[in-house]
């Protein structure tokens, strides 16, 4: 499937975020595997709840961090990209 700005994306069935307290750090936990995103992977996937589009999340990004919006956009499409081609996100 392909993102649009109308996508919904969410993770995917059986997929968790979760702060590991051993590593003392974020984790998603996937089945046989374990991604440690870094802080700005980190900020899109908590705001990741299937109800929110990729525009939305694209606009609270933009307010938060008082950045390009084109360069968001860009970021934040190449991160979700990458998860759903590693079936982490769902649509």
């Amino acid at each position: 499937m392909a993102l649009d700005l109308d996508s919904r994306p969410r993770l995917a069935p059986g997929v968790r975020l979760k702060y590991d307290e051993a590593r003392e750090c974020w984790v998603v936990l996937a089945p046989e595997r374990v991604l440690m995103p870094d802080e700005t992977a980190l900020e899109v996937l908590q705001r990741l709840d299937g109800q929110k589009t990729i525009d939305a999340l694209v606009d609270e990004l933009v307010t938060a961090y008082e950045a390009d919006r084109g360069e968001i956009l860009a970021d934040v499409t190449e991160l979700l990209n990458g998860l759903l081609e590693k079936r982490v996100l769902a649509l």
